[in-house]
């Protein structure tokens, strides 16, 4: 299967660990139908898509195996019922605004397509859709000075939501050919953003799971 890394299987879904570069599902054209999707299709006939992470980015994604869990995954990421954590490197040392006492901050901007420039997009206070990001400095990066490795919690789930929070706050994410200055996105190959952590209840049998992934830089 490509080297792709299944994390977990069952009945009712698999979680998979999508490797950066790679589209999560089909775009436009013949040479964006390689994805995840489609390697996950040969091995496992019966998958389907319950969310998507960018191409650039790493990380966990959970695919259900029959229509039911589909919509009922589907339904709890609506509702909030999925926890997710990404790890990132930035650009920077972000200062916490203590909102929290358990060492998160929160960035809360809203977000909306910027429309001329698609696929981007950006904040706007007056038309955006409410966004809410929470994150924590875990300390200086080792691998690039001046950069700092951060947790985040992304509570909604816009597009590049993390990716233009962190923009918005100074502090891009390295390798962002999207979002960062020249020099912060020639300072890694790739975007330095992992999608680490996926828990929720099992929609079948209402079992709490958790599954982690360590990234690559």
């Amino acid at each position: 299967m490509s080297g792709l890394r299944i994390e977990y299987v069952d009945a009712q879904l698999l979680i998979v660990e999508k490797p950066a570069g790679l589209l999560a599902v089909p775009g436009r054209g013949e040479d964006k139908q390689d994805c995840l999707i489609a390697r996950l299709l040969a091995p496992y006939p019966d998958a389907l898509v319950v969310h998507r992470l960018d191409m650039a980015t790493s990380g966990l994604m959970v695919f259900a195996r029959d229509p039911p869990t589909q919509a009922a995954l589907g339904q709890a990421f609506a509702e909030r019922r999925i926890f997710k954590r990404y790890v990132a490197v930035v650009d920077g040392r972000p200062s916490p605004d203590h909102s929290g006492d358990d060492g998160w901050s929160v960035i809360d901007l809203p977000l909306i397509a910027d429309w001329p420039n698609r696929p981007l997009q950006k904040v706007d206070r007056a038309a955006g859709k409410p966004s809410v990001t929470r994150w924590r400095a875990l300390g200086p990066d080792a691998d690039h000075a001046g950069a700092t490795r951060v947790e985040l919690e992304p509570l909604t789930g816009r597009s590049h939501q993390l990716r233009v929070h962190l923009q918005a706050i100074g502090h891009a994410i390295l390798g962002d050919a999207l979002y960062a200055t020249t020099e912060a996105a020639s300072r890694a190959p790739r975007l330095l953003l992992h999608a680490q952590t996926l828990g929720f209840a099992h929609p079948v049998t209402g079992d709490k799971l958790r599954f982690d992934s360590a990234p690559d830089f």
